[in-house]
């Protein structure tokens, strides 16, 4: 199975290209013309394009989040229009584009009212204008140690200045990178479509993550964030680092997807070992 690629230079695209080693690379640059050409080598289509998120929200920033997803997105669409919609396309999203503080799954069908809802709910729109069969994957924070929000904590933590972020409460859903592409092989060689929350079926708490990070690291945890320091250097982008989201995979359990790594603390463990502690 051959797999075209868009975002193939970030985190999850460098592990989509180690584990799938038949693909083909679709750049930013590209035009209509030269993602129909690509296409038509591939079987399978894997959007992950868009700017990083983590970064401070200027209203010029903002746009770029907008750009790098929406007009990707739609010239993928448009490209895969014009074949002989077999393919089957797999566009990322976001747990942010469900409501904060509510236990949700695939049939929560209310949207976030903010930017993170906004920007997933039309990312999500550009991908289902292709005709063909579309999965969308709502991703979670995809735990690696070598990229992700996972690599930015290991420093601070390994210092022992880890800590949770104010009171800790905040519910935190997830998933191991090794999970993630086990999530993708398992759509593809199935075909399936529709709404996918990839994520673990056991989120947890901001407070139970830092219990586990500091126990996997073998250092103390004790120095808690102030909500308002994540604020200040980040602005409203602050909001994917405070947010709670509570998210279940409900689908992928319902086809009958196994998790390798279910439990933080386990994945954790696989993650890290034989990194320095």
């Amino acid at each position: 199975m051959k797999i075209a690629i868009t975002g193939a230079g970030g985190f999850i695209g460098s592990r989509i290209r180690n584990r799938f080693k038949d693909h083909v690379i679709i750049q930013r640059n590209h035009t209509t013309g030269d993602v129909v050409r690509i296409i038509r080598q591939a079987d399978v289509v894997i959007n992950l394009a868009g700017a990083p998120i983590i970064k401070r929200w200027t209203n010029p920033y903002k746009q770029v989040l907008r750009q790098s997803r929406l007009s990707t997105t739609a010239k993928v669409a448009r490209a895969l229009n014009s074949t002989d919609g077999k393919r089957l396309l797999i566009s990322a999203s976001a747990t942010g584009i469900y409501p904060q503080g509510k236990a949700c799954d695939e049939t929560c069908h209310h949207h976030a009212d903010d930017f993170l809802g906004k920007l997933a709910a039309d990312w999500e729109a550009e991908a289902l204008k292709y005709r063909g069969p579309v999965a969308i994957f709502r991703l979670g924070m995809v735990l690696g140690p070598e990229g992700g929000a996972l690599s930015k904590m290991l420093l601070p933590f390994r210092l022992g200045m880890g800590g949770s972020i104010g009171s800790g409460r905040m519910m935190m859903s997830w998933i191991d990178a090794e999970d993630l592409m086990d999530v993708f092989a398992f759509v593809m060689e199935r075909g399936l479509s529709g709404i996918f929350n990839a994520v673990s079926p056991h989120p947890v708490s901001n407070r139970e993550f830092t219990q586990c990070l500091a126990k996997a690291l073998r250092r103390p945890a004790f120095l808690p964030v102030p909500p308002l320091i994540l604020r200040l250097l980040y602005g409203q982008a602050a909001s994917v680092m405070t947010g709670s989201w509570e998210v279940y995979p409900a689908r992928l359990l319902m086809m009958g997807y196994e998790f390798r790594y279910p439990d933080l603390s386990a994945s954790l463990d696989h993650l890290l070992a034989g990194k320095s502690r």
